[in-house]
């Protein structure tokens, strides 16, 4: 009897030795999916018909030769931001209702390329605008640990749907966080890759100058395949490599960073960063000195950009949207021309203080998301002695380096004494993302050495 697959190279492994099939792995995503979205909502549409077709089309497919490589034949998820031929983009909102696509995103047509079956599109924060899942046209995703708390988000049905067993990797889109900070939630791998190294065309915009699109998976090889395929550039199906961890040069964000941090996440951080130390690699601290202008340039930026995308719809159907949503897209049309401009400037000054802290190191280290998954429904959280908004608590960690455009991921390094996961970052050079990678493989280790099982 060999063990169930829960990675994509796992999976790949057990098509190609003949112990699975592709028609079976998406039987089982669509019977997780039929037992387990009652309650965790993580899903607002599901192929299940097709999905069936095309999971038996790969298996004829391979049976003749015909081998697409490490994705054929792999069910995947994807966020209802994109664009997939012949179905709804609501992006979790009224305002799109009687949208239908015509044309699948490009993300989509990489992914078909490659040979993976998209069982359906996940749950989000409506519009990607807001980092907790709840405000959604079609109700909140829900934690697979814990439903009474929220898996992340903008992308936080992709997330649980992972971690629920639903599919085996999901793509997700990333303004401030949104793929990293449901990937930590959940215990998952999230990339966001550097701005501009996957097309998000096809994909309903948030902020056109910090969209970043992305895959949520297991396991960091999972990541690389996924990003490979996402660039029309396949990965061999044998993928991943490890590397020893002497000599690797790691600084550690602290100031800023470390300042509103959960005890727990605080803890599992540290432990996460002591067993790297011990396993051969040196830490050193870091510095971001513009880091307390980070909140206020994302916010002028973001908002902007996004209420200029809506402004039509603002005028005719506000109604449509979530209050929440609503509110922050008028704050949007309430932000001066030379305070975008202002904020575009000191974005660059920004992108310099990451690059000069990339000096002299491999990578960047820190917490990703300084709480466990919080509960459904909170608006405040107590940090340092003083009740904190959840929302710009969950982006605080993660919305710097799409401003900066540097890639960024997440790995589980944790858990809290309930059992939630923690996420550590790491964050590469311009164009590094494939390096990233490599190195993300080489500490995936040692970082789930602090996991809970």
């Amino acid at each position: 009897m060999h063990a169930e697959p829960h990675t994509i190279a796992e999976f790949a492994r057990a098509l190609r030795a003949h112990d699975l099939t592709a028609e079976v792995a998406t039987e089982r995503c669509l019977e997780s999916i039929a037992a387990r979205n009652p309650s965790l909502n993580a899903f607002i549409t599901v192929f299940a018909d097709q999905a069936r077709a095309q999971a038996r089309q790969a298996d004829v497919d391979l049976s003749a030769g015909r081998d697409r490589g490490p994705l054929h034949g792999v069910p995947l998820s994807i966020k209802d931001l994109f664009d997939v031929a012949g179905a709804p983009t609501t992006a979790a909102s009224r305002v799109r209702a009687g949208h239908m696509a015509r044309n699948d995103a490009a993300a989509v047509r990489a992914l078909r390329a490659g040979g993976a079956i998209l069982v359906g599109k996940n749950n989000l924060h409506e519009f990607a605008l807001g980092p907790t899942n709840e405000d959604s046209a079609f109700g909140p995703a829900r934690h697979p640990l814990d439903p009474r708390r929220s898996p992340g988000g903008s992308s936080g049905g992709s997330a649980a749907s992972v971690l629920a067993g639903m599919a085996y990797a999901s793509i997700g889109t990333d303004t401030g966080g949104s793929i990293r900070i449901p990937a930590a939630a959940c215990g998952l791998v999230g990339l966001k890759p550097g701005f501009g190294e996957i097309s998000t065309d096809g994909v309903v915009p948030l902020s056109v100058t910090l969209d970043h699109v992305g895959p949520i998976c297991r396991s960091a090889t999972d990541a690389r395949i996924l990003y490979d395929a996402l660039r029309g550039e396949p990965s061999p199906v044998a993928t991943g490599t490890r590397r020893n961890l002497r000599g690797l040069r790691l600084g550690v964000l602290r100031d800023y960073f470390m300042a509103l941090l959960d005890p727990e996440v605080e803890s599992a951080f540290h432990q996460a960063c002591l067993r790297m130390r011990e396993a051969g690699a040196e830490l050193r601290d870091a510095v971001i000195p513009h880091a307390g202008d980070i909140g206020l340039v994302y916010t002028r930026i973001v908002l902007s950009e996004a209420a200029a995308y809506h402004a039509a719809t603002l005028e005719r159907q506000p109604d449509l949207y979530t209050p929440n949503v609503r509110l922050r897209l008028e704050r949007g049309r309430g932000i001066l021309s030379e305070d975008y401009a202002q904020a575009l400037r000191e974005r660059e000054v920004l992108r310099e203080d990451v690059d000069r802290a990339l000096r002299g190191c491999d990578a960047l280290v820190l917490p990703t998301l300084p709480i466990p998954a919080p509960t459904i429904g909170a608006d405040v959280v107590r940090l340092a002695g003083a009740d904190e908004p959840i929302r710009n608590v969950m982006l605080r960690l993660t919305q710097l380096f799409n401003l900066t455009g540097h890639p960024a991921m997440t790995l589980p390094c944790g858990t809290s004494a309930e059992g939630f996961p923690v996420g550590a970052q790491l964050v590469g050079s311009q164009g590094g993302t494939a390096a990233l990678l490599d190195l993300a493989a080489a500490l995936e280790p040692c970082l789930a050495t602090g996991m809970s099982r």
